[in-house]
């Protein structure tokens, strides 16, 4: 190589930079999308736990949103947590009669089991509930997640 000249070592590192790259070049990326197309959005837990409240006064909505960060989402057994009001976007197909809406993550049934059992939640309920106008709950399973296998 010691007589070779200087520009064929530059067009050599040229030609042997480019060949790595095209090989890390693909139509797909590490997903499986196709390139230029975002993949879906990470799950944020298995099980959601969505509570929906409606209050007899909505001037207690601070104290129960404060409540409700504080006293429930920070149970060990929680993966994920969202608490807020409603959001008008103009639609009329979005539900807003309702004061607070509280979403708690879950990773196994077991999780959900040891949240609906912690003493912070039951405390929670008992100051709350009185006050309260109505409250749904819903449980879901992020069935597509379990079934491929994104998630154990």
């Amino acid at each position: 190589m010691k007589n070779l000249p200087a520009n064929f070592l530059a067009i050599f590192a040229i030609i042997f930079a480019a060949t790595l790259l095209a090989g890390c070049s693909s139509t797909t990326t590490a997903s499986g999308a196709p390139r230029g197309q975002n993949p879906p959005a990470q799950p944020p837990a298995m099980i959601g736990h969505i509570v929906i409240i409606q209050l007899h006064d909505s001037s207690d909505y601070f104290e129960l949103l404060n409540d409700a960060d504080w006293m429930l989402g920070t149970i060990p057994s929680v993966a994920t947590y969202a608490a807020g009001k409603h959001l008008d976007t103009g639609r009329s197909t979005v539900t807003a009669n309702y004061d607070l809406a509280i979403y708690l993550g879950f990773n196994s049934e077991q999780d959900l089991q040891s949240y609906v059992a912690d003493d912070q939640r039951i405390r929670f309920v008992q100051k709350w509930e009185p006050r309260l106008n109505s409250l749904v709950v819903y449980d879901m399973i992020d069935w597509p997640t379990t079934r491929y296998g994104i998630r154990n």
